[in-house]
């Protein structure tokens, strides 16, 4: 590309980058203001998308930023899961692993087994079934936007799935603390686990765990949900490869098809940022710059996959969505039940087989 190639990207980044900047304001006025507290738990992607959709089907959006739209979907999404990498320290889940790892195994491997065979019934788009599930097992709106460029998912599908994930996990985000303390009988560790596995978002996770911390005074399930998120964050690195073999693998004879064709060389970024951040914890970690170095890649990563949200909510076709029907709905909420209840059934066989 010459320099005229990147400067017409210019006007789309940065209507993208307003838009994360209004959702920013949106969010501490919200969760801080109204709300009360300290960190506004509402994820500022969410609000970021909604904008997007808002002004991109309320507004004429003018052919001069679209490519920048374009690549701020594309790469700039890239760019931020990279960095997502640096906030990972898998040698501190070593705790809870033993646990949590083939707890998040079951609840993935059970969705994926019931998503398929509801689509079969339902007969709803391929594509849209695999970000329903990726998101609702792995890491909601994150694991969707990573995953649909390996199965060439369109806007439309995208913005589809991400609403989707919000309606159902902020459903769960505000009834599984009051349930879960009731029927854990306020078991912190089993809380913590179950609010780690059965919710969508990160942040839908936190503000869960904060729910329950306030609620019930238990700031150990605040931590552990945490953990377990994270570590079920990490399966990105295996599932987005699984979900682009499985999509890819009936075009095989036709097209020419390897996995090296499809793999996403971007998560190698992502693991790249986890070797980078334990590397320089043991080397580094009293030097006040390698902090400072932590903490603005980590908030370059929540700027960067915002501004990619509000991109794709800005190309985003509300009547096209209407056109799609219900049906991916039921897909949505039945992943939401099926990854509670996998994740209750797990905990309790693991109580009474190991405890």
């Amino acid at each position: 590309m010459v320099l005229k190639d990147y400067l017409v990207l210019i006007p789309g980044i940065i209507l993208a980058f307003i838009l994360y900047s209004l959702s920013q304001g949106f969010n501490n006025i919200i969760g801080i203001e109204l709300l009360g507290y300290s960190k506004s738990p509402i994820s500022t992607a969410m609000i970021a998308i909604l904008l997007g959709i808002f002004f991109g089907n309320f507004f004429k959006i003018r052919e001069s930023f679209q490519k920048g739209l374009d690549f701020s979907r594309d790469y700039i999404l890239k760019l931020g899961i990279i960095c997502l990498g640096i906030q990972l320290k898998p040698f501190e889940f070593l705790e809870f692993g033993k646990i949590a790892i083939p707890l998040i195994v079951i609840c993935i491997v059970s969705v994926l087994i019931i998503i398929k065979l509801i689509i079969k019934k339902l007969q709803i788009p391929t594509r849209m079934a695999y970000l329903i599930s990726i998101g609702s097992t792995v890491c909601g709106t994150t694991a969707i936007m990573a995953t649909a460029p390996v199965i060439k998912a369109n806007k439309s599908e995208i913005s589809y799935a991400i609403a989707n994930i919000t309606l159902f996990g902020i459903l769960s985000m505000l009834l599984y603390p009051y349930f879960a303390n009731f029927y854990f009988d306020g078991n912190s560790l089993f809380a913590g686990l179950f609010l780690g596995t059965a919710i969508h978002e990160t942040s839908q996770v936190a503000a869960a765990g904060l729910i329950y911390e306030q609620q019930f005074n238990s700031p150990e399930t605040l931590n552990i949900a945490t953990v377990t998120k994270l570590i079920r964050n990490t399966f990105l690195i295996v599932m987005i490869p699984l979900f682009a073999f499985l999509y890819n693998r009936g075009q095989a004879k036709e097209k020419g098809y390897s996995i090296l064709s499809i793999f996403p060389y971007f998560v190698l970024g992502f693991v790249g940022m986890i070797i980078l951040r334990n590397v320089g914890d043991e080397v580094l970690l009293t030097n006040n710059n390698w902090v400072d170095l932590i903490n603005s890649i980590k908030a370059g990563s929540k700027v960067f996959l915002t501004m990619a949200m509000a991109a794709i909510g800005l190309s985003t076709n509300l009547k096209d969505i209407r056109n799609m029907g219900y049906k991916p709905f039921i897909v949505g909420f039945t992943s939401m039940l099926t990854v509670g209840i996998v994740s209750i059934l797990t905990i309790e066989i693991y109580v009474k087989f190991f405890i």
